[in-house]
């Protein structure tokens, strides 16, 4: 009698390109059970996750203005997981980001637009980069666990953000926990007039596409890509492993810094607490549906962008909790997660 069982085995190569759609359907077969429980119909839930934000103009654009951070976050965390380092930090990183665009933002008051946009841009990136950068010596001079400490620096800045907003940087006319409005020569500029679709969607797109011929095209993404795969190995053919890491990490840094000066100068203006909304942990999400691919990631922060939509107009049309996207998200991750996992078992006939 034959036996099947699980040996550890690369899968067939066309395997890895359909997980994402594969954890699409498993995450809403899974969903029917949250979707029972809070006594909502399964398939007026999905028709207003999925095809009602695109039957009207302004939903349509508000997926884009929320998927415009998930393009960097997504970016950023997929650059450094790419050459094996787990960065879990691009929350902060996007916060350090914020930080620096809204302290450049008063500045640049009386300034053109022309200078103001490349300073705030650039700024952002050093944000990014300066927050990134303790978590990646410590990774290639201590050979300490950069999931553990990126995670911790998100819970660091959340705390210096209140200790600003709550002191020097209060906001000195509304007395209210944030900073003052940044010059309006900082403000990114809107692509829809009327609407919070701004620059920042070109900058993402812009980003995407520098990565991905950074990884693909470029020594440097085959030194990354080498070091993520085997570090030893390429240790032995002559790649400096810990100056590649190094580097990543902070090029990861610098463009999760940009999805905060994106916040800062085209949706609020000011820095705020909770500003984030925890774009920099959806970003893991993103890169992870959209399997490290600079165009995964893209795709995947459209997707995503649509279920944050959707999860409202679920709510509004059928009253169930708003949070119901967030769930559909995280069993996303999860199952994404799991199904990568076993691409690298493959099932084997016995007898």
């Amino acid at each position: 009698m034959s036996k099947i069982r699980l040996e550890k085995a690369p899968a067939p190569a066309w395997v890895r390109p359909v997980i994402p759609l594969l954890a699409i359907l498993v995450t809403f077969l899974v969903t029917l059970v949250f979707i029972a429980w809070v006594k909502a119909d399964p398939l007026q839930t999905y028709y207003y996750f999925l095809i009602a934000p695109f039957t009207r103009t302004v939903t349509i654009i508000e997926l884009l203005v929320k998927a415009t951070p998930l393009f960097l976050t997504g970016a950023a965390v997929a650059f450094a997981f790419k050459a094996g380092y787990y960065n879990i930090g691009a929350e902060g990183q996007l916060t350090a980001g914020a930080i620096m665009g809204a302290w450049l933002g008063v500045l640049l008051v009386g300034t053109s637009a022309w200078f103001a946009l490349p300073v705030m841009i650039i700024g952002g990136f050093i944000g990014g980069v300066a927050w990134a950068l303790i978590p990646a010596l410590l990774k290639v001079k201590l050979k300490v666990d950069e999931v553990v400490t990126t995670l911790l620096m998100n819970s660091i800045i959340v705390f210096f953000v209140s200790y600003l907003l709550n002191g020097p940087w209060r906001d000195p006319v509304s007395m209210w926990p944030q900073s003052p409005d940044i010059a309006e020569s900082a403000m990114f500029f809107t692509l829809i007039p009327r609407s919070r679709l701004h620059f920042g969607f070109i900058l993402g797109i812009v980003v995407i596409l520098i990565i991905w011929f950074i990884i693909s095209r470029t020594s440097f993404g085959l030194k990354m890509r080498a070091a993520g795969s085997n570090a030893e190995a390429s240790r032995f053919a002559g790649v400096d492993v810990e100056k590649t890491i190094l580097t990543t990490a902070l090029v990861s840094g610098g463009i999760a810094g940009l999805a905060g000066v994106g916040e800062v100068a085209g949706i609020h203006f000011h820095l705020i607490q909770g500003l984030s909304s925890n774009l920099g942990y959806t970003g893991i999400i993103v890169a992870t549906l959209g399997a490290l691919n600079p165009f995964g990631v893209g795709i995947a922060a459209l997707f995503i962008g649509l279920i944050d939509t959707g999860s409202l107009t679920v709510s509004r049309a059928l009253g169930v909790p708003v949070y119901l996207g967030q769930v559909v998200q995280a069993t996303l991750l999860l199952v994404t997660l799991g199904m990568f996992v076993l691409t690298n078992y493959r099932l084997k006939r016995e007898g």
